[in-house]
């Protein structure tokens, strides 16, 4: 089996079994009372009556799994895997694992798609059967063995033996049908999956700044689109809420306002209060000591100095809270305090399995093929970021039962991470062929300079100020175009100032491989041209314009939804409308890799290919001289509806909120 569709098939065959299964059970029951077995007759009545409930829960079960999948947008690319997968396996019988390379085709004379695996077969019958066959002749054999489907039109035999595979219109067209019909509803995922994410992951006391941005940004999409995909989904903050400097924190929040317990302390700049802090524990060894003190007292869970140490949480969540309301970050706070009465119990099992080793006082931990080992107590008897990470990824795993777990952090810490991961394997928490867990990487913010994203003063930029500046920047750039003079309400133009400030950020880095290092510009994001979130929310209001400007409202679009068939016999047509149905694949190929720039280069290829179509299909024809409609070619507004339909829910997946108006 090669596709998601296989999976679902299957399960669908075995909840009709049971079905059946359980049909079988009731009439047997029902036999039993007739004969007369009298002496446990109620008995049998109950069981009789917890059948049907079960029997009635399964029918319905299986009714609603393929009422979804029928609404459900077809992966073409994993279709015809399927297809070739059969081919190959008809053609070859005793091959194992063949490769199966199935692409959309870069040239229209190339087809619709071509299937490459003609070249891999070739290789293996040399190697394993000492067979020499061309991979034309290959390519031949898999052909004749095509089995019969309702998407291929034609395949054509090109060069050395690639497979071009042309697609039918009418499937095409059918598929079209369904989206405007249905909306996007995403292909059949089998088993719902429970997905954890951690990501943003700021550090209490500290503000959060420019390199905050890129896990917070990539995380909240990833999550958006597993939650698309129909996975269940946890998304953590993982703060760095715990810890020796919290004793330095408490000492100065004494100090300063001593009536803490009583009126809560105006802390207004907690990044002040932090700095002022760390330089007397530099400078002062009695306040260094008696930091020391209040950490103990903490740990002992003091009544006093865990509300000193919830004041000075609490600041910080209202200016975390300020920038994920900006940016629309939905999190569940999860920090490294939540897992402090764990650690020991983490790290007696690492003890109890012999895997520690005491070095100079500490208890260390060696993972095989990692040099650096991992430090589970100090030498004092305190915890590591190790034990809390180590104590995280046990209680994911564990108690939350993920089935993927996603740590999106930057890659410095990716030696750490795999330690960490591996020593999760090696005691047993998980294994890699079950579970998936995945440290999604991401590089550093670079000024324009090429080099680490600071103020003039060298200082770390605020991620408060960048998105201020955004917003002024964004407001600037629509004034520019009198966007604020005659075509906008003060009410649209602050909606569009939103979103063009935080979509232009949003998708600057989104855009971007998350593995590389990116050079932050707003000149190059606010710019309407090129591959920007400008160009395509602006893309956006034009496409949704285009029916409202033909006085066509929603219910006349869903009447002909139902009703028109869309024609693609111009090549423009066609070149739009099968870009509309490879989301579900580009999708699929993001939950496999977690590289989501994937996503913003097919927005905007979608973008390009329909101003393509716009420009050489007229979808509301005029007269030229009074510029009255005189004709609308409602398959081609349909097109419009169908281009927007996916547009829009792949700016979700963003996070980015386009607007109607602009």
């Amino acid at each position: 089996p090669h596709s998601k569709s296989y999976c679902v098939t299957i399960q669908f065959a075995f909840q009709e079994n049971e079905i059946k299964l359980l049909t079988a059970e009731i009439e047997c029951l029902k036999n039993f009372g007739c004969l007369g077995v009298s002496s446990s007759l109620e008995g049998l009545r109950d069981e009789n009556a917890k059948l049907k409930y079960r029997l009635n829960f399964l029918q319905k079960s299986l009714q609603e799994e393929r009422s979804k999948t029928a609404k459900s947008m077809i992966n073409i690319n994993s279709c015809l895997q399927e297809i070739f997968g059969a081919a190959i396996q008809a053609a070859y019988p005793d091959l194992e694992n063949p490769p199966l390379v199935v692409t959309p085709s870069q040239q229209p004379k190339f087809g619709d798609y071509q299937c490459n695996s003609a070249m891999g077969i070739t290789q293996i019958l040399l190697k394993t059967k000492e067979q020499k066959v061309s991979p034309r002749e290959i390519a031949e054999k898999i052909s004749k063995n095509i089995p019969a489907n309702e998407c291929i039109e034609k395949v054509e035999i090109a060069g050395p033996g690639f497979i071009n595979v042309h697609l039918r219109r009418d499937f095409v067209s059918k598929q079209l049908s369904s989206l405007l019909m249905n909306g996007v509803q995403p292909p059949a995922v089998g088993k719902r999956k429970k997905v954890v994410v951690d990501f943003s992951s700021p550090n209490i006391a500290k503000e959060m700044h420019v390199g905050h941005l890129r896990s917070t940004i990539i995380g909240e999409s990833m999550c958006r689109l597993f939650e698309f995909a129909g996975y269940d989904v946890l998304r953590l903050n993982h703060l760095g809420d715990w810890g020796t400097q919290f004793g330095m924190l408490i000492a100065h929040l004494q100090d300063k306002f001593p009536d803490y317990l009583t009126v809560s302390p105006p802390i207004g700049d907690l990044q002040a209060f932090y700095k002022e802090s760390k330089r007397r524990f530099d400078t002062e060894e009695e306040f260094k000591k008696r930091a020391y003190q209040c950490v103990v007292l903490l740990q002992s869970k003091n009544p006093d100095f865990i509300k000193a140490w919830k004041l000075i949480c609490d600041v910080s969540r209202k200016e975390f809270q300020k920038i994920y309301s900006c940016l629309d970050i939905t999190l569940i706070e999860r920090g490294e305090s939540f897992y402090h009465e764990m650690m020991k119990d983490i790290v007696k099992e690492f003890e109890d399995k012999g895997f520690v080793q005491v070095d100079d006082g500490r208890k260390i931990v060696f993972v095989p093929g990692f040099p650096v080992p991992l430090t589970i107590m100090k030498s004092d008897g305190g915890y590591t970021y190790d034990t809390s990470d180590l104590a995280a990824l046990k209680h994911r795993l564990c108690e939350e039962k993920a089935d993927i777990l996603i740590y999106v952090v930057d890659s410095g810490q990716s030696a750490h991470l795999q330690t960490v991961f591996a020593a999760g394997q090696m005691i047993g928490w998980y294994d890699p062929k079950v579970t998936r867990v995945a440290h999604a990487a991401f590089g550093v913010v670079l000024g324009e300079d090429k080099k680490k994203f600071k103020t003039r003063s060298g200082d770390t930029v605020r991620l408060i100020d960048l998105l201020e500046e955004g917003l002024k920047r964004a407001m600037d750039k629509l004034k520019d175009k009198e966007r604020d003079k005659v075509v906008l309400t003060a009410e649209e133009l602050k909606a569009a100032q939103m979103s063009v400030a935080f979509g232009c950020i949003k998708y600057a880095d989104l855009s971007h491989n998350r593995l590389n290092d990116y050079v932050f510009s707003f000149d190059k994001m606010l710019d309407d041209r090129g591959n920007t979130a400008a160009y395509l929310l602006y893309a956006f209001t034009r496409i949704r314009a285009i029916a409202r400007l033909a006085n066509i409202d929603e219910q006349m679009l869903r009447k002909a939804a139902r009703e028109e068939v869309l024609i693609l016999d111009h090549e423009k047509e066609w070149k739009l409308g099968k870009c509309i149905l490879r989301f579900p694949e580009i999708l699929q190929k993001i939950l496999e890799d977690l590289l989501l720039h994937t996503l913003c280069d097919y927005l905007y290829e979608l973008a390009t290919t329909f101003t393509e179509f716009y420009d050489n299909c007229y979808c509301v024809e005029k007269d030229r001289q009074s510029g009255q409609i005189v004709k609308v070619n409602m398959w081609r507004l349909l097109l419009c509806e169908a281009t927007a339909t996916i547009m829009a829910k792949g700016f979700d997946i963003l996070g980015i909120k386009p607007v109607q108006r602009m």
